[in-house]
C-alpha cells in the first residue's frame, strides 16, 4: 500500500498515512486515461455553426419574373441556392458532439489517473486548510510552507467560497470539492494538494472493496 506524509498547514510533518491501494495502487490504464480526457474535451466544444436553407432565408416570397414570354429560365423564388444570397444546399447544421463513456470505464481512468500521481510522488495530503478570511496572499504563502511549485489541483471536502476566491488569482492552482474533478484535471496538474477530509469523502465513494454490489450499483 502507498504511503505518504501528511502535512500541516506550517509546512511541518504530521504524521504518515496509507494511502487507500483501491484508489491510489489500481492498474494504469492508459488507453482509458486518453478516451476520459479525449471525451471532455469533446464535451467542451459547441457546435454553432449554422447555415440558412432556402426554407429559411429572407424574401422569395413570388415569382422574380413571370413564367413566360421574357426568353429566359422559369424561376419560382430568389431564395434558391444558385442565387446570390440564396440558401446554402449542404452548409453545416448544429450537431450533438456529446461523448460518452461507460460508468466503469469512467471510474477505471480516474483511478489510473490518481494511481499514477501516487507513484510519480506527486501527492500531497493536508490535514486541513481554512482561512479566516479571503487572502490571496495568505493562500501563496500556504503553497510556500508546502513547497508546492508549478500547476497544482486542491481537492477539498465541500465547497467554501473563502477557499476558492483566495486560490483563484493565483496562475496555475485550481480547486475542486471531492469527488467532482476529472481525470483532466488530475493528468493537467503537476501537484495534487489532498485535504485529509476529502480523502476520507474519496475512500467513502470509491473502495468497493466492503460494499456490495447493491450498494456500488447505486452510486
Amino acid at each position: 500500500m502507498p504511503t505518504t506524509t501528511v502535512r500541516k498547514t506550517d509546512g511541518t510533518s504530521g504524521g504518515s498515512i496509507v494511502l487507500n491501494d483501491k484508489i491510489f495502487s489500481a492498474k494504469i490504464a492508459k488507453g482509458l486515461m486518453h478516451s476520459a480526457v479525449k471525451a471532455e474535451a469533446v464535451n467542451t466544444r459547441q457546435d454553432t455553426r449554422n447555415t440558412k436553407t432556402r426554407g429559411e432565408v429572407a424574401g422569395g416570397g413570388r415569382k422574380p419574373y413571370r413564367q413566360k414570354g421574357t426568353g429566359r429560365a422559369r424561376q419560382g423564388t430568389i431564395s434558391a441556392p444558385h442565387y446570390r444570397h440564396g440558401g446554402i444546399v449542404f452548409g453545416p447544421h448544429p450537431r450533438n458532439l456529446e461523448a460518452h463513456l461507460p460508468k466503469k470505464a469512467r471510474r477505471a481512468a480516474i483511478l489510473s489517473a490518481l494511481s499514477a500521481k501516487a507513484a510519480a510522488d506527486e501527492i500531497v495530503v493536508v490535514d486541513q486548510i481554512a482561512f479566516d478570511a479571503i487572502s490571496t496572499k495568505t493562500a501563496a504563502a500556504l503553497l510556500t510552507k508546502l513547497e508546492i511549485v508549478g500547476k497544482t489541483l486542491i481537492i477539498v471536502p465541500e465547497h467554501s467560497t473563502i477557499i476558492y476566491k483566495s486560490f483563484r488569482n493565483i496562475p496555475g492552482v485550481n480547486v475542486r470539492v471531492a469527488p467532482a474533478f476529472s481525470v483532466r484535471d488530475v493528468l493537467d496538474n503537476d501537484q495534487i494538494v489532498i485535504v485529509r477530509g476529502a480523502l476520507d469523502t474519496l475512500e467513502a465513494l470509491w473502495d468497493t472493496k466492503n460494499k456490495s454490489e447493491t450498494e456500488v450499483a447505486a452510486e
